[in-house]
């Protein structure tokens, strides 16, 4: 019962959609510039840096503060309760009720979700979800290629750093919803037409 209500506890806090409050201090509808998409990166390309880096702070907040909310309330199951809290921010982010379930692709927010995992229970997990996302995001100039590989080396780094299984499971279930999120990302970069960091939107 605890993991429903972390979820719905979760889910209130993601549905604070950054993206769309940052937008609004500009004047701008980002649902209706760039990809349409309320995360970082079509943030930082349509309104700047300042934007964008108010965007990705605001969403990785979220999923901490969601994981420490669930952690502190269901402390006898604290880190199991906190995953839950920061899937539920994932879930609000992506599919906010009033924005008729449209949002962003939760990058942010499961960065959120492994520092507050890493600083809780092992640090260590912090270094190769970090290294490779943030690395071949800049190696390839490919933000969503970055978004992958963070998505990929969060579930693997914790089954390899020995987490219980369903904390694994959870991070599984995230990155693989982040794949779904960008599966029209992973067709543009299979057929060449993805857009790099830095340059404009095609």
């Amino acid at each position: 019962m605890f993991r429903l209500i972390c979820l719905i506890i979760g889910y209130c806090i993601g549905c604070i959609e950054t993206a769309h409050v940052v937008g609004k201090l500009w004047k701008v509808d980002l649902r209706k510039h760039g990809s349409g998409n309320l995360g970082t990166t079509n943030a930082l390309r349509v309104l700047g840096k300042k934007a964008g880096a108010m965007v990705f702070i605001g969403d990785i907040l979220k999923s901490v503060i969601a994981y420490l909310i669930c952690r502190a309330v269901f402390k006898d199951n604290g880190t199991i309760a906190g995953l839950f809290g920061s899937a539920g921010a994932i879930l609000g982010h992506n599919y906010p009720f009033y924005l008729n379930f449209k949002g962003g692709k939760g990058i942010a927010v499961m960065i959120g979700m492994t520092a507050a995992l890493a600083f809780t229970t092992d640090i260590r997990l912090a270094f190769p979800t970090a290294i490779i996302g943030f690395g071949l995001a800049f190696a390839t100039r490919y933000v969503s290629v970055g978004s992958l590989a963070f998505a990929i080396t969060l579930p693997t780094s914790c089954y390899l750093l020995g987490y219980e299984k369903e904390v694994v499971l959870i991070t599984l279930c995230a990155s693989a919803l982040a794949f779904w999120r960008h599966r029209k990302n992973i067709k543009n970069l299979l057929n060449g037409t993805e857009n790099r960091f830095g340059s404009k939107k095609k």
